[in-house]
């Protein structure tokens, strides 16, 4: 399957599906991160799920899914692995240690997708925040994040304001610093005590469906 792998940029704003189209590509990130996001019927977007070098774009291609109602986007430029989905489908069935990892990677994506939902109907914009400034962190792998205030604003599904805020909080406490659309995150711990639970529940299902070896591995 290797020979079969096309290497292709991910600029920023670079859209790797539209919610409804027909998929036909598998993309797995080296760098960079991909938002999956609902846009509602007024042109609101929230961001459901983020995929960086731990996934796949398009996993639901293997289960037979051509389409679904989410927009997938880069939000941070990079670089991924692209496979057509009939040779990713052939590899798939062979029923090997492709299909395990793609079902263990469809489960931890599945509950990033939830608290998700939960975080974003629960807890206040600065623990929302705090989460996803930590999960970006663990995907991109350095502590600086281009991206604005309002870009974090439609991604977390809130206003503007409420981000501009909650990242000044996080300033003053020393957590993040943040100028003209780059933020550094100072201290990581920091951010993890302000976060919610929502933060830890995805991580520790990532590390145990992800990290644990195979049993053809054992």
């Amino acid at each position: 399957m290797g020979k079969d792998l096309q290497l292709v940029e991910l600029p920023v704003g670079k859209v790797l599906h539209e919610a409804g189209a027909n998929r036909s590509t598998l993309y797995f990130p080296r760098e960079g991160i991909v938002s999956i996001l609902y846009a509602l019927e007024n042109g609101d977007t929230s961001e459901v799920a983020m995929i960086g070098n731990e996934g796949v774009v398009g996993a639901g291609l293997l289960a037979g899914s051509r389409s679904v109602p989410l927009r997938a986007v880069v939000q941070v430029g990079g670089e991924a692995l692209a496979l057509r989905a009939e040779l990713a489908q052939r590899e798939f069935q062979l029923g090997g240690a492709f299909q395990a990892i793609v079902l263990r990677y469809m489960q931890a994506l599945l509950t990033q997708t939830a608290m998700t939902g939960v975080c974003n109907r629960h807890h206040t914009v600065d623990r929302q925040l705090s989460r996803w400034l930590l999960l970006v962190n663990d995907r991109i792998g350095t502590t600086e994040i281009k991206m604005t205030q309002e870009q974090i604003a439609h991604l977390l599904g809130v206003r503007r304001e409420g981000v501009t805020e909650a990242a000044r909080r996080l300033q003053e406490e020393g957590c993040i610093r943040y100028s003209r659309g780059l933020i550094q995150v100072l201290e990581p711990a920091s951010l993890l005590d302000r976060a919610c639970e929502c933060y830890e529940v995805i991580r520790s299902e990532y590390d145990r469906l992800l990290r644990e070896p195979l049993e053809s591995e054992r």
